[in-house]
């Protein structure tokens, strides 16, 4: 049976990472976030507020192509970063912050809203919860150029949208990963643990927690 996972979460909590080790676990697909190039990303930080619209439809047809070639693909797959979250949680920040009018995120929140009833959703979304401490210790790690200028401010904002999507997300079952306390990568048994409750998951177990004490166990 195929199937279609797809790691949601903040910048730096450790999606791609995540979607690696699955797939060479399970022997899945990977599908990473696009690499195309934005045209709009020039003019958008030279005047964040007249082409932020534009860039974000672009964001999203790019992430639409990406979700329309995991639903073509026969065999199981792990997304990383799924279309939902380039709208409910990067586009509604751009809107909080100023940088889409009213009209802009009105007109961009149908074209998006309409698109997504068509789309056949993932079998699971994992999330995987951090804190802007966990985040900012782990972008520093990785020194990427483009992401020192990120603040801790940005982060919470972020955080705080994720927090209220994935409340309200009702698509398909969603399995939230405790990422401060995790680290799947120097333990292995703590990717096992993530395995085992996401097979837990998509075999239909309603409630399924990562119980603090289990952690510290292993």
């Amino acid at each position: 049976m195929k199937r279609y996972i797809t790691v949601a979460g903040n910048i730096g909590v450790g999606k791609s990472t995540l979607v690696e080790l699955l797939c060479a676990r399970l022997g899945w697909q990977p599908f990473y976030e696009p690499e195309a190039h934005n045209p709009y990303l020039s003019d958008f930080y030279q005047d964040m507020a007249a082409w932020g619209f534009h860039s974000q439809v672009f964001f999203l047809a790019n992430r639409l192509q990406i979700h329309r070639q995991i639903i073509l693909f026969p065999g199981s797959v792990v997304q990383d970063r799924s279309v939902y979250e380039d709208a409910e949680i990067f586009a509604a920040n751009l809107y909080r912050q100023g940088y889409l009018s009213e009209r802009d995120y009105a007109t961009y929140r149908a074209l998006y809203q309409g698109i997504v009833e068509f789309l056949p959703p993932p079998d699971l979304v994992i999330y995987l919860r951090a804190r802007p401490e966990t985040l900012m210790e782990r972008i520093a790690r990785r020194n990427r150029d483009y992401e020192r200028g990120i603040s801790r401010e940005y982060l919470e904002a972020l955080n705080d949208l994720y927090e209220h999507w994935i409340e309200s997300f009702t698509l398909c079952p969603v399995l939230t990963v405790p990422a401060d306390h995790l680290n799947y990568v120097a333990h292995p048994r703590h990717l096992e643990l993530v395995v085992r409750k996401i097979n837990e998951k998509l075999a239909g177990k309603e409630e399924v927690i990562f119980d603090p004490q289990e952690i510290a166990q292993i």
